[in-house]
């Protein structure tokens, strides 16, 4: 068979031909960025092929590489089918990401679902041959138990710990264990999964652990990795196995960090968008990717562990909150109960910015929802020089007549720009006037010799680039990123019109903006207000909740009265579709304006 040698890694490869260098590097564990998934539309899955005989390179292909890269063998390998040896040299490292795990939380009172009771059974003799069923049931009060609860015993002892979900017997552990039980809240989010373990007797967080989520490999939103189950047989369970793979590598790292065994952790609480859910237990989510996106399940489930793979004590379960719609899922669920969306005798916008933007309102406890397409520039994909929030990622960008400064996670030299970074400048682009309202750059020859603005605009060819930072790696941000960006704010700020609108409301009536998730966390107001994502008249209502998707996993894992009343909150959120509402189209070319 053919093989592909990295260099550096001392990696050989061998591969079938037929199959695009992308999906070779990846089914083998290597690290390449592919925010579109290999549909050749993103320009981000670089490598530069340094020895053999690889195809030509395509219009398509060129069109995203300069004369420089394409010189020196720079190769995008979603369009590379190869057909020999090839020696590559990898262009991307996976940096560490910055990942939010904390957030606002409501004083509540604890009832968590799992428990434990401390019991002495009778010993069977020669005078009172009893069965060790009939003993323990004596000893619980119960007439019967679940069969299954002997399996994982070589021995019954006399003094034993019985293991309880809700009313449930679940497990009997040898001796005295009551002093040994753990739970896990989990948020998976379409690009990070956040871990925290907690001691379920006292409610202590003793340890978190984060990771992106290993699902990016067949794509970085939703929508992309539900095509892909609907291209590619047993997607379903590719996607599966990635994200249970990753939340028992989370829950590893929680053990160790905490000194605790796993299998004292009982119960796994998971708030997640609804595709993820659909991921998280195997079931097909295409449906939700195709008119009239219904999915499969909204309601919260309860199934034991062991099922989907998750590793935890015998008997585990596993409980994921509930969705609204196939866009409300139970992240913002989740987020709406943290936040008392539905207690509240106030005026609330509440929203999670990311690839989609989730928004509810609040109008004194009655809640309206809607999903926007925000698109991925936010994240910092589909943007010329973007990238993940990750080492060496401009997040901060300041213009000043002296000169640009920015603030780069790492505090390195910068590599890109992540979403909260093209947000920032393009803030400042529209404060100094080199970014038009329409969302045009003014051209180059209004600007005198003189202003300090004109050398910040180059021409290339006959479009219009700004020149953020030009060694040793080059970043333009191009006419091109300013209009996805400007897509972006315009979904958004359209979604919370249509909402105002609805409930006959203007942003003047509003008392709160709440801001969450991990994106949201690190947007100024400054950038939210500069580049019109929010109106001017919010800047001083604006509110940072912080991971409430997190937060609202860690409540329903400590109450089960939370979980019924999250499940209550659910059924009692409306939906609006926004594609489907009078008068959208016109909101949403308003809302384009900077």
């Amino acid at each position: 068979m053919p093989k592909i040698t990295i260099q550096m890694q001392e990696n050989v490869l061998e591969y079938e031909i037929g199959k695009d260098l992308l999906q070779i590097l990846l089914e083998n564990d290597v690290y390449v960025d592919s925010p579109c998934n290999g549909k050749g539309t993103c320009g981000k899955c670089k490598v530069r092929i340094l020895a053999g005989d690889p195809p030509k390179v395509t219009e398509t292909e060129a069109g995203f590489l300069s004369d420089q890269e394409l010189r020196t063998g720079v190769r995008l390998s979603c369009l590379v089918i190869p057909k020999g040896d090839l020696t590559l040299e990898i262009l991307q490292e996976e940096g560490k990401h910055e990942v939010l795990s904390t957030g606002y939380l409501p004083e509540f009172t604890f009832q968590p679902g799992v428990s434990k009771r401390y019991i002495e059974i009778e010993k069977p003799s020669l005078q009172r041959q009893i069965s060790y069923e009939e003993a323990i049931c004596n000893a619980l009060g119960t007439d019967q138990l679940d069969w299954r609860i002997f399996t994982n015993h070589k021995k019954i002892e006399e003094n034993m710990t019985a293991v309880f979900h809700g009313e449930e017997l679940i497990a009997l552990e040898t001796g005295d264990s009551t002093d040994r039980l753990y739970g896990v809240a989990i948020d998976i989010g379409t690009t990070t999964v956040v871990t925290s373990l907690v001691d379920v007797a006292t409610g202590e967080e003793l340890a978190t652990a984060a990771m992106i989520n290993p699902q990016k490999k067949f794509g970085l939103d939703v929508l992309t990795r539900i095509t892909y189950q609907m291209e590619h047989e047993d997607a379903a369970g590719k996607l599966q196995s990635a994200i249970i793979d990753g939340i028992n590598t989370l829950i590893e790292e929680l053990t160790v960090k905490a000194g605790i065994q796993r299998d004292n952790i009982y119960e796994i609480v998971i708030a997640g968008n609804c595709t993820m859910l659909h991921f998280l237990l195997g079931i097909e989510a295409t449906s939700i990717g195709i008119s009239p996106y219904a999915p499969v399940f909204l309601r919260a489930q309860t199934i034991p562990a062991a099922d989907i793979g998750i590793d935890g004590a015998f008997g585990a379960r596993v409980y994921a909150l509930p969705s609204v719609s196939s866009y409300i899922g139970a992240d913002i669920v989740a987020g709406a109960y943290v936040s008392e969306l539905h207690r509240t005798e106030e005026n609330l916008l509440f929203i999670d910015i990311g690839t989609n933007g989730e928004i509810v309102l609040s109008q004194k406890g009655k809640l309206v929802s809607c999903s926007c397409a925000a698109g991925p520039a936010l994240e910092g994909m589909n943007i010329s020089s973007g990238m993940r929030a990750a080492e060496g990622a401009i997040e901060e960008v300041q213009i000043t007549e002296k000169g640009i400064e920015l603030e780069v996670i790492g505090n390195m030299e910068p590599k890109g720009i992540c979403g909260s970074g093209i947000l920032s400048a393009l803030k400042e682009l529209i404060r100094i006037g080199l970014v038009k309202k329409n969302g045009a750059f003014i051209k180059k020859e209004k600007l005198e010799p003189g202003d300090y603005r004109h050398n910040l605009i180059r021409l290339e060819g006959t479009k219009r680039v700004f020149v953020l930072n030009e060694g040793p790696k080059e970043i333009l941000i191009t006419q091109g990123d300013v209009r996805q960006v400007q897509l972006a704010k315009g979904a958004i700020l359209s979604g919370f019109y249509a909402l105002l609108n609805q409930a006959g409301m203007d942003m003047s009536a509003l008392d709160k903006v709440l801001i969450a998730g991990q994106f949201g966390a690190h947007l100024t107001a400054d950038s939210l207000v500069g580049t019109g994502i929010l109106p001017e008249e919010v800047r001083e209502k604006i509110v940072y909740v912080g991971n409430a998707s997190k937060t609202g996993a860690y409540m329903a894992l400590m109450s089960t009265r939370v979980r019924r009343e999250i499940e209550a909150l659910a059924n009692i959120m409306d939906y609006m579709e926004l594609g489907a509402t009078e008068g959208y189209e016109r909101i949403f070319a308003k809302s384009l304006q900077f």
